[in-house]
């Protein structure tokens, strides 16, 4: 037997080097997949997408433990997807709990107050809590006239630009505040470009929904087919009687509870979270979830694809780790490169630890640690140029994709269970990330960090 093990052995890698380059080839093909499968085999995609998350993430997790003989790493990556998935899960059953009616007719001027509101709202309760709380609320304002770019206008401002203020507001800046960046420092260095980005998205989202209202107000129907459509557009959106009340209020408590366990150790922080998601569970009555058209799908789908993503990707977050601090002193990296080198990371990689990653680049070229918080206070306080950078890049550039960020994929899961045809994530991409907000992130860059 010693015989046959030792080969094996031989072959075996140490933890300390690079993985070959082919093995970034599963998390390059588990985003190739989430990109064109629904739109080429939608019916075969439904049923199978666990097994592709099972197989690409599978093969990357067992390369890492027998063949470089290297447990830390899935380890690392698997206490962070728990964590990850328990926030998504208990902010979702929560949120689910909460029934948020609304009054009023869904004109541009009152969706884009929504977004504007939702997107202040996310430095007090998180992009993911904001936008499990409001989507639903969304959906059923616009549930006459919604289309995609509704849900990606909440995508960019209510999941990730908005949250921009607060180390609450993004996992990328509450891990920059556990290292020692002081809690109000985003709001003081942050507030003009997210001022200005918010406001841009606002009024392009004001002017886009503008056109989409006044072509609905023109469709003509004949008699027979005059709907509740017409009702809602002549009595100023108030079908049914609908007033702006809040059922499930008490689902409150447990949000609360959430958003206070952030800042608990493990595994401390994931018991109070599924303690809370297990309470609004039992003491939510079942027509507040009937009403909310709550499902497991949603999450289920998230908790799947990024289980794949999750594990395909540290052999991409090894080599950007090995080789930023030669690419920084290589390309002599100003803000500018630092802004669009974590954006562009952060629109494929989790957002979370590129923002580490790339501000361990920065403490170490001033001969630092990310691990001394007095180091990253020093550098927060007294040169804090390429940390704005870093900050903006990680927030604003998760909307660049749906995996950019966490809540972005669970909003479209939500958004298509309730019927509603998404982009795709091609469509995301070439419609709406790339004409509309890319050249708003490059004003942003070239306004504030050159």
């Amino acid at each position: 037997m010693k015989k046959s093990v030792m080969p094996l052995l031989a072959l075996a890698a140490s933890p300390h080097e690079l993985p070959p380059w082919w093995m970034l080839l599963p998390f390059l093909l588990q985003l190739l997949a989430i990109a064109l499968m629904p739109f080429l085999a939608p019916h075969w995609w439904e049923r199978h997408y666990p097994k592709v998350a099972l197989i690409l993430g599978g093969g990357t997790v067992l390369y890492y433990l027998f063949i470089r003989g290297d447990r830390a790493h899935p380890l690392a990556a698997l206490h962070e997807y728990v964590s990850f998935i328990i926030l998504m899960a208990a902010l979702f059953i929560v949120a689910g709990g909460i029934h948020i009616e609304v009054k009023g007719e869904a004109t541009p001027w009152r969706n884009t107050l929504f977004l504007v509101l939702g997107a202040c709202l996310a430095n007090l309760i998180g992009t993911t809590g904001a936008s499990m709380l409001l989507i639903r609320p969304w959906i059923r304002m616009n549930k006459y006239r919604i289309t995609g770019f509704h849900s990606v206008f909440f995508i960019f401002l209510v999941s990730n630009i908005g949250g921009c203020l607060t180390p609450i507001g993004d996992p990328p800046l509450f891990l920059g505040f556990l290292k020692g960046v002081p809690f109000f420092w985003t709001l003081e260095h942050l507030w003009q470009p997210w001022a200005l980005l918010v406001t841009l998205l606002a009024v392009i989202f004001y002017l886009l929904d503008r056109g989409n209202f006044l072509k609905v107000l023109k469709v003509q129907k004949a008699p027979r087919q005059v709907s509740e459509m017409e009702t809602w557009t002549e009595t100023g959106g108030e079908t049914g009687g609908e007033t702006w009340k809040v059922e499930g209020w008490w689902n409150l408590l447990p949000l609360a509870a959430i958003l206070a366990a952030i800042f608990l150790p493990t595994p401390w922080r994931e018991v109070v979270m599924s303690a809370a998601a297990i309470f609004s569970w039992l003491m939510t009555p079942a027509q507040i979830h009937g009403k909310n058209e709550f499902n497991a799908a949603p999450i289920k789908e998230v908790a799947w694809l990024f289980l794949g993503i999750f594990a395909t990707m540290m052999p991409a977050l090894d080599y950007l780790e090995h080789h930023a601090q030669g690419l920084a002193q290589t390309l002599g990296m100003g803000s500018q490169h630092f802004y669009y080198f974590t954006g562009i990371l952060s629109s494929l990689l989790d957002n979370a630890p590129t923002y580490l990653s790339f501000l361990s680049v920065e403490l170490g070229l001033r001969g630092g640690s990310v691990n001394n918080p007095h180091d990253v206070l020093q550098v927060a306080l007294q040169a804090p140029e390429h940390l704005i950078a870093i900050s903006l890049g990680a927030v604003f550039f998760g909307a660049m994709t749906y995996i950019g960020n966490g809540p972005n994929f669970m909003v479209k899961s939500i958004v298509a269970s309730s019927g509603v045809k998404t982009p795709g994530f091609v469509d995301y991409l070439l419609r709406y990330s790339l004409p509309i907000l890319l050249p708003l992130l490059v004003l942003v860059g070239w306004l504030f960090l050159r």
